[in-house]
């Protein structure tokens, strides 16, 4: 039984990494063999003539970079830290108005103000446009994570709270000194995953920013992408010199999907173990 099981999740890995591995060997395949001979998992002729193209203004692709990373850090460490402290208070059972809260935090999940109010209170109100804060607060705190936090925080016995305060620890000394370390698994998952949102991101920085300099990775890949398919598609209409035929569109394509998600992609199995014990932890009750 046991060798059917881990059969299943190497048959299973398999498949996850096809998709993958076929991304990276279009990005660097050329674009000739492409069209005349479809995707290959190992390419026929390698080119790396799409990667070149990407990086003809290394600058942007940097600055990008740069924007990207800091968003995702900045916003990740207070993502987390607000999550934690939120899930923190409505998890105590001391707390008199736990379920109030839970239910407004459950409500916001089921409906929201709408586009135009969100746009407003950011640029008109908080005054956040063509700032990095724009592309880090509208996502501090998610309910959803909330809800997960709240879940594992839950299972943590209230004696160690009690004992602490006959010890004499104040609420933040019980939240730093004893709630984070024992919720490394929760905060490794659930800041995987708020890291995912603030990296992947490219509609606050197309809703909020006008300014080149604060330009995320992903809205500029996607304009990239909108570019060059406008060109493509529209050749009779441009006066221009270049046989944009002969244009690599599908390995450029391949090359910035690899550029956007492979940092992340590194980062994964590092936090792979926390992830895995952050979902199951708590799921069974004694």
């Amino acid at each position: 039984m046991k060798l059917i099981i881990n059969l299943f999740f190497t048959v299973l890995s398999v498949l996850i990494l096809i998709p993958l591995i076929l991304v990276i060997s279009i990005s660097i395949t050329d674009e000739a063999v492409l069209l005349s001979e479809g995707y290959r998992l190992i390419p026929q002729k390698v080119d790396f003539l799409a990667y070149q193209i990407v990086w003809k203004s290394p600058e942007q692709i940097v600055r990008a970079y740069g924007v990207t990373v800091s968003v995702t850090l900045l916003g990740t460490a207070a993502g987390l830290l607000m999550t934690a402290m939120a899930a923190y208070a409505i998890s105590r059972r001391d707390y008199r108005y736990r379920r109030v809260t839970t239910l407004y935090i459950v409500f916001t999940m089921l409906f929201s103000g709408g586009l135009v109010p969100f746009y407003i209170l950011v640029s008109q109100y908080l005054h956040l446009k063509d700032t990095i804060w724009a592309l880090i607060v509208p996502y501090l705190v998610n309910p959803f994570y909330l809800l997960i936090m709240k879940g594992f925080l839950d299972k943590l016995p209230p004696e160690i709270f009690e004992s602490a305060k006959i010890d004499g620890s104040s609420e933040m000394r019980i939240f730093t000194r004893i709630v984070l370390p024992l919720s490394t698994p929760a905060l490794a998952t659930v800041g995987l995953f708020i890291s995912f949102i603030y990296w992947n991101d490219w509609w606050l920085g197309l809703l909020f920013i006008d300014v080149q300099t604060l330009v995320p990775l992903q809205l500029l890949l996607y304009r990239i992408m909108n570019t060059m398919e406008f060109l493509t598609n529209n050749v009779s209409l441009i006066n221009v010199r270049i046989n944009l035929s002969e244009f690599p569109t599908l390995s450029v394509r391949m090359a910035m999907a690899v550029l956007a998600a492979g940092p992340m992609m590194l980062v994964f199995p590092f936090f792979q173990r926390y992830f895995v014990a952050g979902l199951t932890v708590g799921s069974v009750k004694s």
